[in-house]
């Protein structure tokens, strides 16, 4: 007999690092959230291999990313070659980025999993394994979820957000289809872990070989573990090429069985997909479950985990009863431009790296080695901002990007400006170009927005932050602006150029964002 179905805020089907960030990040905010996973416990291998800077910040936020430091390799350059080792393209990645963070990090996912679980169960969150979700009904109002596995149960969530992976069943429940740019590939995936430290650092750490006899990609996955992937001709190929003695055969001018140990032989077919819609009712998509990528950017988790935050501020906001689920109607309109972006340049990438005819291979070589002769540098890949949702009416500079991060002083603590002012929205001002008026002030602060008043030097003076840096300053007057505000999921939604404009832009924003009602709160 199933029993009475329990009734909870949020249900997030599915425990990869998107779940895990989804499910943390609305239990922080102090939501009702439970899990349902189909495995009986963490995956525990791994899959992802990089994340960026903004993938970083979202991961201090949560708390975990200090504890990932030391199990993590920060990546300076990512270098293409061909048969012969010629390097073709070398792309550099700062120390610091626009997010305060490396650009470029290597991991073991296992360990980030291990540190995202930790943080959702701290965030209250409860996480049920070996629960496949088999059945959803969404009932206007709620949505019912039958689960499965050793105890047969239901659950009635009032939202529901799809983490479950390429073969989502939450997407086929609701009949969705995947618009295909047709860009599919089978590749083994060889995982190692070394026996011997040192060879960590003889192995390429981010290198593409465009061998048009074999396309191999090489990464490290961290400090203790390294990954050597190599195109085959076809699936069916992967039962002979999976054989241990192949794959040290195809590794050993890099690694040898003293160095390292086989840990993990798997397929996959990389591929290019987007879902036609990303909310149905109560129900959102995120991560693998709305979208798939050639892997040739490193953005694939990336893309999940700003799902994620785009996801969770807006319907905090809902539960709240700040907003009306309206608002959820974004999340697509927002997204989904940045992740055909990505989409997009990957295939464009992943064609030029990948030529298997002899020929093509050779004229590409020939135009790239002139190109690097002539000390021309690779373009910049660069990713889209928002253009159009949750954003100011007025289309300002800087409307729409990923907002700055750097470290500020409040006259006790010095660290980067989130862990200074917390995940909130707030209102980076020129402190000395701008003063908000008392009543816009308190509007402010009655909606939630944190006021960051910015020095340039000295002390801190009242409530400002001195900008040790320059980092936010420079940016703001990059921009031409006084004042950026920024939304929850570290977008800006709208920038503006004097006290007058500022005040104009504190109070859409406080519109935008929803006055809290108390009749409504938890």
């Amino acid at each position: 007999m199933i029993e009475t179905p329990e009734t909870v805020d949020v249900a997030v089907v599915g425990y990869g690092p998107v779940g895990m960030a989804t499910a943390a990040l609305l239990g922080a905010a102090g939501h009702h959230v439970v899990v349902l996973e189909r495995y009986a416990g963490l995956y525990n291998l791994p899959r992802a291999a990089i994340f960026d800077d903004e993938t970083m910040r979202t991961l201090a936020r949560l708390g975990v990313a200090e504890e990932l430091l030391p199990k993590l390799h920060v990546q300076r350059n990512y270098e293409w070659r061909n048969a012969a080792g010629e390097l073709l393209i070398e792309h550099d990645f700062a120390a610091t980025g626009r997010s305060g963070w490396a650009e470029w990090y290597m991991m073991y996912q296992p360990e980030l999993e291990d540190a995202l679980d930790r943080r959702a169960r701290e965030a209250g969150v409860d996480v049920r394994f070996d629960g496949p979700v088999v059945g959803l009904a969404d009932h206007g109002d709620h949505v019912e979820l039958q689960v499965g596995g050793r105890e047969p149960r239901r659950v009635r969530a009032r939202w529901v957000i799809a983490c479950d992976g390429g073969n989502s069943f939450v997407r086929s429940a609701l009949g969705l289809t995947m618009e295909d740019y047709g860009f599919s590939e089978p590749w083994m995936v060889c995982d190692f872990r070394f026996r011997d430290a040192a060879a960590a650092h003889t192995v390429p750490t981010a290198r593409q070989v465009g061998d048009p006899a074999g396309p191999t990609s090489i990464i490290s996955l961290g400090p203790a573990h390294h990954r050597f992937s190599y195109m085959l001709d076809s699936v069916e190929d992967f039962d002979v090429e999976r054989d241990p003695e192949k794959v040290w055969a195809r590794t050993t001018r890099w690694l040898s069985r003293d160095d390292a140990e086989l840990i993990r032989v798997a397929t996959y077919t990389f591929r290019s997909l987007v879902t036609d819609r990303w909310r149905v009712g109560r129900v959102l998509l995120a991560g693998d479950a709305a979208h798939q990528m050639p892997p040739f950017l490193g953005q694939g988790m990336c893309s999940g985990i700003r799902d994620a935050q785009n996801i969770a501020f807006k319907l905090d906001a809902v539960l709240r009863g700040r907003l009306t689920d309206d608002v959820l109607d974004t999340y697509q309109q927002e997204r989904e431009p940045h992740v055909r972006a990505v989409i997009e340049k990957g295939i464009e990438l992943g064609r030029q790296q990948t030529v298997r005819d002899p020929e093509r291979a050779a004229e590409r070589d020939r135009v790239l080695l002139g190109r690097r002769a002539a000390h021309q540098k690779p373009d910049t890949i660069r990713f889209p901002g928002l253009v159009d949702g949750l954003l100011a009416t007025a289309s300002g500079p800087g409307r729409g990007e990923l907002a700055v991060q750097g470290v500020v002083d409040d006259g006790t603590v010095r660290d980067r400006l989130d862990q200074v002012v917390g995940s909130g929205p707030h209102l980076l001002l020129d402190a000395r170009s701008v003063v908000l008026d008392e009543d816009t002030a308190a509007a402010l602060a009655e909606a939630g927005v944190r006021v960051v008043a910015l020095h340039a030097g000295g002390t801190p003076v009242g409530d400002g932050l001195l900008d040790t840096d320059g980092t936010h300053l420079d940016w703001l007057a990059s921009l031409g602006v006084v004042a950026a505000a920024v939304r929850p999921d570290l977008y800006v939604f709208g920038t503006a150029t004097d006290a007058d404009t500022t005040d104009a832009l504190a109070r859409e924003l406080v519109a935008a964002l929803g006055v809290p009602s108390p009749a409504l709160q938890h």
